[in-house]
């Protein structure tokens, strides 16, 4: 059976029989070709989501590649056929905030794919058409399942407006920090630094581009015009921000855990340090990737490490819970 997956409750979940949702007007219908695994669809299995960020019974599933197969009414018929990746966050496109482009602050209150609403780990998706951006004929989907936790860091990356020659840094050496060296090298550093708590990170954030490794116990530099932190706590935003020369700029992407000690306020004013913030990506953030990828200047297939299919969704659960530094991206396949 092609079923898709049914989170019914936190700890729950059944293999369902599968009905595509035929496209309405300014619809797609997407045949599923990867689906990724992130930390937060663990969240949602557990049901340790924070409040208003998910919605039971639900089909998980936001990182994601496919081909459009159908399109509604008003949808250009030019998409059937096309690889595809697609945004998660839905937005109301009326608000302030929409019409900035900053379509992750929409004030209509927060819907995503795979959270709120049907997500990829089903053998169809149907979504917004304009969410959808179109990759090459040529295109690698497997790889392309990666794209959207390289979105938020090419969001991270467009913040930061490194230049070249600037020397720069990234804090955190999982999925996102590794993305994060590459969008950084693309840009041609003078330097650049990757700081992380296991050295067996090296070797790929090396292949990656990264000019120079340290674990955070080693004695870091302090002069760096610009650092991305990807690791998610206190201590990484702290690490981050001592890198920086006066005047830095600084990318926090990492959500802590509620109620975290953070950033020596004195020390950001002295040293007049610039600092950014990053959840989620907008429409800009997606094209950017894209056409990164396109170029051949994104490699995600290394760090993927398994490959299962839909009906394994609980093993593939295990892997990415399972703190063993040997798993790094897990896909599934409807």
């Amino acid at each position: 059976m092609t079923g898709h997956v049914v989170v019914e409750a936190p700890g729950e979940h059944r293999l369902a029989e599968h009905t595509p949702r035929a496209p309405q007007a300014g619809e797609a219908l997407v045949r599923v070709h990867s689906v990724g695994i992130c930390g937060s669809d663990r969240e949602v299995f557990q049901g340790n989501r924070p409040e208003g960020y998910v919605r039971y019974p639900l089909t998980p599933g936001h990182e994601w590649s496919g081909t459009v197969e159908a399109v509604g009414s008003g949808v250009p018929g030019g998409l059937v056929g096309r690889k595809v990746v697609g945004e998660g966050f839905r937005n109301c496109q009326v608000c302030d905030r929409c019409h900035a482009g900053e379509t992750t602050l929409c004030s209509a209150g927060y819907e995503e794919t795979g959270f709120t609403q049907p997500g990829a780990m089903a053998p169809t998706l149907t979504l917004p058409a304009r969410l959808l951006h179109v990759l090459p004929d040529d295109a690698d989907l497997t790889a392309a399942a990666l794209l959207e936790p390289a979105a938020c860091v090419a969001a991270a990356a467009l913040k930061a407006n490194a230049r070249p020659g600037e020397r720069v840094a990234v804090v955190g050496t999982g999925t996102l920090g590794m993305f994060a060296v590459q969008f950084l090298r693309a840009g041609s550093p003078a330097e650049l630094l990757t700081v992380g708590t296991r050295r067996d990170r090296e070797a790929l954030a090396r292949q990656f581009g990264a000019t120079d490794f340290r674990t955070k116990e080693e004695e870091l530099p302090g002069d760096f015009d610009v650092v991305i932190e990807t690791a998610g706590s206190a201590d990484a935003a702290r690490t981050a921000a001592a890198l920086l020369r006066r005047g830095g700029r600084l990318v926090l992407t990492g959500i802590p855990a509620p109620g975290a000690g953070g950033l020596d306020p004195t020390d950001l004013v002295v040293r007049q340090l610039e600092v950014h913030t990053v959840f989620g990506a907008p429409p800009d953030a997606w094209a950017h990737t894209v056409r990164v990828f396109a170029a051949g200047l994104l490699d995600p297939v290394p760090l993927v490490t398994h490959e299962l299919p839909l009906a394994e969704f609980p093993r593939a659960m295990e892997l990415v819970g399972s703190g063993d530094p040997k798993v790094g991206k897990v896909l599934l396949h409807p």
